[in-house]
Parts: C-alpha cells; structure tokens; sequence
C-alpha cells in the first residue's frame, strides 16, 4: 500500500513539474494555453413560503402614512433650503452695504482732514498777536495785574465780583485755606 502511495505520488510530481515550463532570464513568456475560466452558477433562490413572500411585499409597499412623512420631510427640507438661501442673500446685501459706508467714511476722512490742514494754514497767530497788540491796543498782563487764588472746586469759576486781595474766594468744609 504504502509502494503505490509513493508511486502516484512521484507520477503527480513529474505531471506538474512536466506541465510547467522553466524561463532562464528576465523575460517571461506568455503560455500557449490559457486558464480555464469559472463560471459562476446562478445562486438558486429557495423556496420560501407564501407569507413570507407576502411580508416581503408589504415591506416593500408604501402605505399612507409614510408617504406623508416623506412629503413632509420633503417640504421641510424644501424650507429650510430657502431660508438659507434668504439668509446667504441678506447677509450679501449687508456686507456690500458696510462696504460701501466704510468706503463713503474713509472719504469723509479725508475730506475732513483736507479742510481742518486748509483752516490751520489760514489762520497765522503771528498777525493775529501784531491785529491784537497794534490795532486794539491790548498788551501782555503785568505781574501787578495777575491774582493767584485757590479755587474750590477744579473745574471753573464763574467771577460775579472781584476777587479778594488774599486770594481765597469762598472757604467751606471740605476745602481749608493753607
């Protein structure tokens, strides 16, 4: 037994060994013979029962309320897309409106920055001191002329008589004379 194992074996090996065909080289050859190819058999559908065919086509089926889910669904969806599409639009609308204020305000800017330099170049403090002192006669105060005092509050005074020699015009709790 174990002697005609050995011997088919030794057949199968010089078969395949035989069949096949060595290349010394790089190049391969294409072979004579091409591959058998498989062909699939159709996958034989089994027999099922009558209900569950039947169950099978009733899920397949659509019934009322489904199909207004699904137009419901549709519609909202249809909303939502639209006010989207609003949204996008007004959004694009305002940004084009600050665009163009900015533009409108870096103008006025300027403008206004061109008429303040042509005012400040205008007016010259030289001629007006030389209008001051020549034509009006007014004059530098002297040092006789100028009283310090003490304001109560650092804000401003109003003068509704004359100011008092030692300087304090009015003395309360908060502030004492030093």
């Amino acid at each position: 037994m174990a002697a005609r194992q050995t011997v088919h074996a030794a057949r199968r090996r010089t078969n395949r060994i035989a069949g096949q065909m060595y290349v010394h080289g790089n190049v391969v050859t294409k072979p004579a013979y091409e591959p058998e190819r498989r062909v699939e058999e159709p996958v034989r559908e089994e027999r099922v029962s009558s209900q569950v065919r039947e169950n099978r086509r009733s899920a397949l089926r659509m019934n009322l309320s489904y199909v207004m889910f699904l137009a419901l669904a549709a519609m909202l969806a249809l909303v939502v897309c639209v006010k989207y599409v609003q949204l996008q639009s007004k959004l694009d609308s305002r940004s084009k409106n600050i665009t163009s204020l900015q533009q409108e305000l870096t103008s006025l800017k300027e403008e206004n920055n061109t008429r303040y330099n042509s005012v400040m170049d205008a007016v010259n403090l030289d001629e007006i001191r030389e209008v001051a002192q020549g034509t009006l006669g007014m004059a530098y105060a002297s040092t006789d002329q100028v009283i310090e005092y003490n304001s109560p509050s650092a804000d401003y005074v109003k003068q509704y008589e004359d100011i008092p020699k030692d300087g304090v015009i009015a003395s309360s709790d908060k502030h004492t004379n030093e």
